[in-house]
């Protein structure tokens, strides 16, 4: 059922409805924007494509979906009652915990009455004559908003590769990004996996215990390290909370958004021997972490022969566990440095391969043609299945961005502006869209940190920002052309002062046939970021233009 939307509105001149801001997206972002608006006294108005809210946690239902991050970090900090009231069960809750989760800040908060389900923002259009937005629905909703803030997350429009054929299958496809609310049953069936990404690598092992015959197209290998999953012991939970302001500060001033102690060397500095001990202790330490691997040594996303030492250690343990000599080839990475593609966290992943009804194809050496009505073929051999199951990942940063018909000043779509790689300030505005705001968007830390770090310090600095604008009477923020650029350079500087660049990976479009090959997330690190977008706001928002109230044009505020 659609929610509606109870909160009252006023109406603009031209006769839509108003509110002071629209929210495009119910996940995580979206959730705590409403309640950091609304806590400043605005009108708001959220809009959700699905018919509940959670973003990557209500879509996502695929068999053995859960997060990456360790739940006592993957979790709100914004208000301390809830951090000490939710209990979490597991070191990487599954799905439909994290599910709960968000469903008991959405009450806890109140905040149904103000999100708007099942409906798709289309198109926001600024009137440069009142400087405002008009937002437009798949639904046939118009409305008049000073704000749009798109919290649309980084992984969310999915990608069905491209293979002829598909709608001449006569058994059942899925996508891991778009699971059926019900589940899927594949008892007795044959059941045929593309795509190996952290999506594949969860649900692999899953399809595995119910499939009769299950086959993994696999195009890239990844680096796939133990998850180690374990129900949390309630000592430690408690240990947590006692000193989770502490914890969540060291995660503010990291890296990565998680807090671990600081690197003092480089892997080529340390012997064979410590080296060897620490990647045990990585691959082995039932409390270890996504990022163990590139946190200990300094120098392990910048020196290829240092990374070679991580990398091979994995391959290594990969040789080790899969019995097939070819299949254990096959799925040891060559092409990348360990953590250059999004390295998984997998449960049982590599050992699936040595079940006797289970068989990968090496789609590298032996291409997909197509999808028959019967299966797909490659260039060398027909199959058969019941079920196609598309772990194929998303259009990754931008795609959900210029999915909407997003058009700033001068009638410019954003689409057009980012046709040679997204350019933003900060990853939060676009120079010529002014009041739109970017949720973890392309140019910030985002996807390379704790999401839910990038997303709280993200709607803190945007509500703020807005908050002083209504304090200072200016209706219209966005930066210059020259603050952009100038981010949009020093992003790609320092992505390229890393190993990152040289993988073919979403964090650099290259899985979307056509997209611009950028590094679109800042490398630079979440604290270093986070101390970058304090002093701007300290120095009265440098590099940002502001309109007063009874101005039509931008003044530059001093």
């Amino acid at each position: 059922m659609t929610q509606t939307h109870q909160q009252s509105s006023r109406t603009a001149a031209s006769g839509l409805p108003e509110v002071d801001a629209v929210v495009v997206g119910a996940g995580f972002s979206g959730l705590y924007l409403l309640h950091k608006l609304r806590g400043l006294g605005l009108t708001v108005r959220v809009f959700e494509k699905g018919d509940g809210v959670g973003g990557t946690w209500f879509w996502n239902r695929y068999p053995g979906a859960r997060v990456d991050v360790k739940s006592m970090d993957y979790s709100f900090s914004f208000d301390p009652d809830l951090e000490q009231d939710w209990e979490w069960t597991e070191k990487y809750p599954p799905q439909e915990e994290l599910l709960r989760y968000v469903n008991h800040v959405a009450d806890r908060f109140d905040l149904r009455r103000d999100i708007q389900l099942e409906t798709r923002v289309t198109e926001a259009v600024f009137d440069e004559d009142v400087e405002r937005w008009h937002v437009r629905t798949d639904r046939g909703d118009q409305l008049s908003a000073q704000y749009v803030i798109m919290a649309t997350g980084c992984l969310s429009t999915s990608k069905v590769p491209e293979v002829p054929g598909l709608d001449l299958f006569r058994g059942r496809w899925f996508h891991t990004g778009h699971w059926p609310q019900e589940g899927v049953d594949f008892t007795g069936r044959r059941v045929g996996v593309i795509g190996t990404g952290s999506s594949g690598v969860q649900a692999i092992p899953r399809i595995a215990e119910q499939a009769t015959e299950l086959t993994v197209f696999q195009r890239t290998p990844n680096f796939v390290v133990p998850a180690h999953n374990h129900p949390i012991d309630p000592e430690h939970q408690r240990s947590v909370k006692a000193s989770y302001a502490e914890h969540r500060q060291a995660a503010r001033e990291s890296g990565f958004g998680i807090a671990v102690p600081p690197a003092t060397k480089g892997a080529l500095e340390a012997s064979e021997e410590e080296r060897a001990a620490h990647y045990e202790l990585a691959w082995y330490d039932p409390d270890n972490s996504l990022v163990t691997f590139l946190t200990g040594y300094t120098d392990m996303i910048t020196s290829k022969e240092a990374n070679d030492t991580a990398a091979q250690y994995v391959r290594d343990r990969i040789a080790e566990i899969v019995e097939d000599p070819q299949t254990a080839a096959d799925l040891q990475p060559h092409d990348h440095a360990f953590g250059t593609k999004r390295p998984c966290l997998g449960t049982n992943y590599y050992e699936t391969y040595n079940l006797p009804h289970v068989r990968l194809v090496n789609v590298r050496k032996t291409p997909i043609v197509e999808i028959t009505h019967k299966g797909l073929r490659t260039t060398q051999e027909e199959f058969e299945f019941d079920d196609l199951v598309f772990a194929t990942g998303f259009d990754a940063m931008t795609g959900a961005l210029t999915a909407v018909d997003i058009r700033g000043r001068g009638d410019v779509r954003l689409a057009d502006k980012w046709h040679a790689g997204p350019r933003t300030y900060l990853g939060i505005q676009v120079a010529g869209f002014p009041n739109l705001f970017l949720i973890t968007g392309p140019g910030s830390p985002s996807v390379l940190s704790n999401m839910m770090v990038s997303i709280e310090q993200h709607v803190e600095w945007v509500a703020d920002a807005i908050a002083h604008m209504r304090a200072e009477g200016k209706d219209t923020m966005e930066p210059t052309v020259e603050a952009e650029d100038a981010w949009t350079a020093h992003v790609d500087e320092v992505g390229h002062m890393t190993l990152y660049p040289t993988a073919d990976s979403w964090y650099m479009g290259s899985n979307v046939p056509g997209k611009p090959r950028v590094f679109m997330p800042y490398i630079g690190g979440v604290g270093p970021y986070r101390q970058k977008c304090d002093e701007v706001a300290a120095e009265g928002y440098e590099g940002f233009v502001f309109s007063d109230a009874d101005a039509k044009e931008p003044a530059t505020v001093s």
